[in-house]
């Protein structure tokens, strides 16, 4: 038998003005397994990362059952498809012994995905800086908490895109730089405190707010409870906040601001490994 699990990190992404190049992966996680063999159990998604692997690898198809467990909730702007496509590469590459390496995995993935601000994050851990495939990654202490308010509803990232408008001002492009040097530096630091006030973007939330109308209400009650900040995670319907104390009382306020039912609340911290290969069954 040849099988092989993978682990990947749930990510949010955009940390909001850092529309495509920020992230941070996070302790939630989705398990992809890979068992050689009659091909089953594979969606679109996988069939797509597959063709990928192969075309890359130089490397002969071969089938496989394809088998995704875990809790990372999918169209909810937390690397759902990452997951998924980031585990399928790294357990094929496990399998057929190509050894590429974690840099060149990670390039497929965000090519596949068409952005890399999830890929960047779910590859290497921590807060990560996507330029196109060039990342730099920092750890994020313990410390720092991630209060995610999870909606019932999913959000497509297309449809996300699509009430974007084709320009922006120079005034508010200004803006959302300084916004996102500011992150940069305080992750890099470690100077969490130094957050509060950065995570205002002007490119892409106060577009989507017409697909989240609740998203400001959340944010302000997040921060008036004692958060550093909220935004939207990635394309949305999920709200992150960050804290460095009173994590249940930020997401207990976040969850009476949203006035939705049947809306969860999780609280978590960064993923400083991201993905990893668990089990390895190849004889």
């Amino acid at each position: 038998m040849q099988q092989v699990t993978v682990r990947v990190p749930a990510s949010t992404s955009n940390l909001g003005p850092g529309f495509d190049c920020l992230g941070v992966a996070l302790a939630l996680y989705n398990q992809v397994t890979i068992k050689l063999g009659n091909a089953g159990g594979s969606n679109r998604m996988v069939r797509g990362a597959a063709r990928k692997f192969f075309a890359v690898a130089n490397c002969k198809p071969f089938n496989f059952s394809c088998d995704i467990r875990g809790n990372v909730p999918i169209g909810r702007g937390l690397g759902s498809s990452v997951t998924v496509r980031l585990g399928v590469l790294h357990a094929l590459n496990e399998i057929a012994r190509t050894k590429l390496g974690r840099d060149e995995l990670f390039k497929l993935c965000a090519e596949l995905e068409g952005h890399p601000d999830n890929a960047a994050p779910a590859s290497f851990g921590g807060f990560t800086i996507a330029r196109r495939t060039e990342v730099q990654h920092f750890n994020v202490s313990p410390q720092l908490c991630f209060i995610l308010l999870i909606p019932s509803f999913e959000i497509a990232t297309i449809e996300a895109r699509r009430v974007l408008p084709p320009d922006v001002l120079r005034t508010n492009a200004a803006r959302n730089a300084a916004n996102v040097a500011a992150i940069a530096a305080a992750f890099a630091r470690r100077d969490y405190e130094r957050l509060r006030g950065c995570f205002v973007d002007y490119l892409h939330q106060p577009f989507r707010k017409r697909l989240i109308p609740f998203l400001d209400r959340v944010i302000t009650a997040a921060e008036g409870a004692g958060a550093l900040g909220a935004f939207l995670s990635g394309s949305g319907s999920a709200i992150c906040a960050l804290a460095l104390d009173d994590s249940k009382k930020i997401a207990a306020a976040m969850l009476r601001a949203s006035r939705l039912f049947h809306t969860q609340t999780v609280i978590t911290r960064a993923d400083n490994r991201g993905v990893r290969v668990l089990k390895s069954a190849i004889e």
